[in-house]
């Protein structure tokens, strides 16, 4: 998105972690600090803040982790950047960076525009990780406040909207809709120099029918299905599972794999974005995951959008709005989210099926590029909040 944007002529300045979200491991160019600058080729500005290196140990060490950034992102914006800004912009999870953006909106007098990318702190009771009353209740109060002083909230799906308005009672004037986004320039370049056949002869995965998944492995995505789907596929020396990425669970996921003695699915380490769309494109299939919870279903999968890009087809094991997204598109099925033997049922008939799997990635390609081209998007985004400021 940034990067549209700037090519639109806006400058740019970004308040981020010294952790990967996803890893929480913290880069040595980051260990001792508490703020770093940093500027991409096109221009935007980056300021690290502290975040406790301690993300990934436990809840309360996730729990100081956002509240280390919720204070150091403050800190940052208010006398680590110069000029005078027009807005800001903050996306959520975790909601307490809307304590942050809130803060900066009154001592920058900057209004600020809230994203919700995920319904907080709903998700993060349905899968067990919020469990104390207090901080339930600390939580519901702090979402009411961010909700009611921000200018704009930009909801990532339909069904989000619809519970802010209903549930939360936010005027629906105040919302505005803009989805994620397939990122097609990277997918397309990847497409132009990657050699499937020798990328898949190098790590001997040759006539293999493979499916992938690349993102978080956490409490929320509960990949053990994944492990019990390979179970059931043990049979079958033709079918691999790879999993790309990190996550609090991971190490858990892969001592479960060593111990059954599986050989058919593989946890990978997580690689740079373009070699993310490497793996996708080598692949014959993507799925997205997530653990079995309503409030799950109110959400777009990032990793759909990259599949989509690739054009690949997708196994959706997530109910509600991205089942949903998928089966509108024909780019796809639906999986009965922890139900292992639906899973490997699914995996068997696309890999008897080449020519629907053809198909269907192409069908995800097309309703991508129609409804969720990343600078399509980013230019209406550009509009939304033209217009929250009252500009043409």
């Amino acid at each position: 998105m940034t990067k549209v944007w700037r090519e639109e002529g806006h400058e740019i300045v970004v308040l981020a972690g010294t952790v990967h979200y996803a890893s929480g491991l913290k880069a040595e160019k980051y260990k001792g600090k508490y703020f770093i600058h940093e500027r991409l080729d096109n221009g935007v500005e980056i300021i690290r803040c502290f975040v406790s290196d301690k993300y990934n140990a436990n809840f309360l060490w996730r729990l100081w982790a956002y509240f280390s950034f919720m204070f150091s992102a403050f800190y940052g914006g208010l006398f680590k950047t110069k000029g005078k800004f027009d807005i800001i912009l903050v996306s959520s999870p975790p909601l307490f960076v809307g304590l942050t953006a809130y803060w900066l909106s009154i001592f920058k007098r900057v209004p600020y525009l809230f994203e919700v990318r995920d319904l907080w702190p709903e998700s993060a009771i349905d899968t067990g990780v919020l469990k104390n009353k207090w901080i339930i209740k600390l939580s519901y109060w702090l979402e009411k406040k961010i909700y009611k002083h921000a200018s704009k909230i930009n909801v990532l799906t339909p069904a989000f909207k619809q519970t802010l308005i209903e549930k939360k009672k936010i005027d629906s004037n105040k919302i505005c809709f803009i989805p994620n986004a397939a990122d097609f320039t990277i997918a397309e370049k990847c497409a132009e120099k990657l050699d499937v056949k020798e990328f898949r002869q190098k790590r001997n995965w040759q006539n293999k029918f493979i499916v992938i998944y690349v993102g978080a492995h956490g409490v929320a995505n509960h990949l053990i299905q994944l492990v019990d789907t390979a179970s059931l596929l043990a049979d079958d020396p033709d079918i691999l599972i790879l999993s790309i990425g990190s996550g609090m669970e991971k190490q858990q996921l892969e001592h479960e794999v060593k111990k059954r003695g599986l050989t058919n699915i593989l946890f990978l380490p997580p690689v740079s974005k373009n070699e993310v769309f490497e793996y996708i494109l080598m692949a014959d299939i993507g799925t997205s995951i997530l653990k079995k919870a309503d409030t799950f279903k109110t959400i777009y999968s990032n990793k759909t959008f990259d599949y989509m890009a690739s054009k690949k087809p997708i196994l959706m094991a997530i109910d509600g709005v991205s089942r949903e997204l998928v089966e509108q598109a024909q780019a796809g099925c639906f999986v009965e989210p922890e139900n292992p033997n639906d899973f490997a049922k699914k995996i068997k008939y696309y890999k008897s099926n080449p020519s629907l799997v053809k198909t269907q990635g192409e069908n995800g390609y097309n309703f991508a590029k129609e409804h969720f081209d990343r600078k399509v998007l980013a230019k209406k985004y550009i509009d939304e909040m033209q217009d929250m400021l009252g500009k043409d």
